[in-house]
């Protein structure tokens, strides 16, 4: 089966799961409140964080380095702002962990190191010379 489907499937089924479980534990009120809670403080969060990821890879700029960190931080934080947004503890949880710069940076290590394994330089070279041979038409012009 398709991940993205089955994602799209099983997030919703988890996000419920929790809401039934956490509601009766801590009232329905307190439920939503903290849903809502959670969604403002993350989107605040993420802008702040988006900020200090500007103000570094403008740095790294400065310094004539590539951004490379940074350009992959405002992207996995605007994955984390919509993640926030959206209503459940799960994906609130998954997107906090991905606001953090310390969890942030973990993850990217995590799948870099998946990424890394898979791709397999071939050292097959084939060194040959050529030649140039000037065309009649290419003098006329």
């Amino acid at each position: 089966m398709n991940t993205v489907l089955l994602l799209i499937i099983l997030i919703p089924i988890l996000e419920i799961y929790l809401f039934i479980k956490i509601g009766s534990q801590i009232g329905a009120f307190t439920t939503i409140s903290l849903i809502f809670v959670t969604a403002i403080i993350g989107v605040y969060y993420a802008r702040y964080e988006g900020l200090n990821t500007l103000k570094s890879g403008v740095t790294q700029l400065y310094k004539n380095q590539m951004p490379l960190f940074e350009l992959m931080s405002g992207a996995a934080l605007a994955v984390a702002a919509f993640l926030l947004i959206l209503p459940g503890f799960a994906t609130d949880l998954l997107g906090f962990f991905i606001i953090f710069p310390l969890t942030r940076r973990i993850i990217f290590q995590l799948f870099s190191k998946n990424r890394k394994s898979k791709v397999h330089i071939k050292d097959d070279l084939i060194e040959g010379e050529y030649e140039d041979k000037d065309n009649e038409n290419d003098k006329k012009l």
